[in-house]
């Protein structure tokens, strides 16, 4: 294990959209001593901020270099179209890209979705970030595409969204530098996996290990010979067949003389 000395804490970097809350919770519940980090970060900044050992760990955007991080899949996002509340597309539940094909949409720099050919009109520019292109949407000059939470993360009265059933979808994973695992890393993975207190995996397997059966004094278990029962067993047979285990001349008193 390399860096669990060098780290006082432990610090998780998070890109826009995801929620460690929970997680962080647990954490403190169960390792108070140690404190957790938050590292907020671009989807973009995340690969080199755990490069370079600025975060023992971080909740990131799929793909990841799989030839250097370790990554475990979290969940995946559903699609939206972001609109002003009074476009057309607000009456359908749910629309397709060929839907949006007339539309103008906005691409930022910071997009998170590999798009082969990134659908609708091309806007003029593309905007820095997903925060400016939700304001150029709410002034009603064109959409964007983008993962759900961040269309909640850039809520506004003014504008709404409506899900792309066919659009590239974005992943979620935990993910570190798979050479840079660390007892804390293994703490973590399990607080996201659900693992309890007591799990058989991780720091606490000692724990969860069942205790020992007793032993004689040289060290081997006592086993009962089969077939052969013990003093206090066979008193109970007998006086099971004795009716309860008094004789029956006690039952029967003492014979009465004849007159």
């Amino acid at each position: 294990m390399t860096g669990s000395e060098a780290s006082p804490t432990f610090r998780l970097a998070y890109v826009p959209g995801t929620t460690p809350a929970k997680w962080v919770r647990i954490w403190n519940e169960r390792l108070p001593d140690i404190p957790l980090t938050l590292v907020a970060v671009t989807a973009a900044q995340a690969p080199e901020v755990l490069r370079g050992g600025e975060a023992d760990a971080g909740l990131v955007r799929l793909p990841v270099d799989r030839t250097f991080f370790s990554a475990i899949p979290l969940y995946t996002e559903t699609t939206v179209v972001v609109v002003p509340k009074d476009h057309v597309i607000t009456a359908a539940e749910e629309v397709t890209v060929a839907d949006l094909a007339d539309e103008v949409l906005f691409h930022p720099l910071d997009d998170v979705f590999d798009w082969d050919a990134p659908p609708g009109e091309p806007a003029f520019e593309r905007p820095a970030t997903t925060e400016d292109a939700i304001e150029l949407v709410a002034a009603g000059v064109g959409l964007l595409v983008v993962p759900q939470s961040l269309a909640r993360l850039h809520h506004r009265r003014d504008l709404t969204y409506r899900p792309v059933v066919d659009a590239p979808q974005s992943g979620v994973a935990l993910s570190w530098p798979e050479e840079a695992t660390t007892d804390m890393v293994e703490d973590f993975i399990g607080i996201v996996r659900g693992r309890t207190v007591n799990s058989s995996r991780g720091r606490k397997a000692e724990e969860a290990q069942p205790k020992e059966k007793s032993t004689d004094k040289a060290g081997t278990r006592r086993k009962q010979t089969p077939g052969k029962a013990t003093p206090a067993k066979a008193a109970g047979r007998g006086g099971a067949r004795g009716g309860g285990g008094a004789p029956k001349s006690a039952k029967r008193g003492k014979p009465r003389r004849r007159s």
